[in-house]
């Protein structure tokens, strides 16, 4: 669903913040995911030599998101890591709509 302000009928996009960190220390954005109308649209940039540094990504997400859930629901960081990991699993096994990517370079 779209965002809209009642007094302006332009759709509004709800970005997140910028990490503390990166307000002091500066830092290069790696990945943009956004929900358009449930669909997932991307902004990527390469920005690491060896693919394998985006499962290290990956994982750090996940973990990042166990944190999100075991503090906002009843269940623990480990259930959603499970729950993440198995899902991720499958949808590499079969995937569904990859929505679209834009490359930054």
């Amino acid at each position: 669903m779209t965002m809209r302000d009642p007094e302006n009928p332009a759709p509004v996009f709800d970005a997140l913040h910028i990490p503390p960190l990166a307000l002091e220390r500066g830092g290069t954005e790696v990945l943009r995911a956004v929900v358009i109308d449930g669909d997932l649209h991307l902004s990527l940039r390469r920005s690491f030599d060896e693919p394998e540094t985006w499962g290290m990504l990956l994982a750090d997400l996940a973990r990042h998101v166990g944190r999100l859930y075991a503090r906002e629901s009843a269940m623990s960081e480990q259930e959603v890591l499970e729950k993440v990991c198995a899902t991720f699993v499958t949808e590499m096994d079969e995937p569904g709509e990859p929505g679209t990517t834009n490359f930054v370079s």
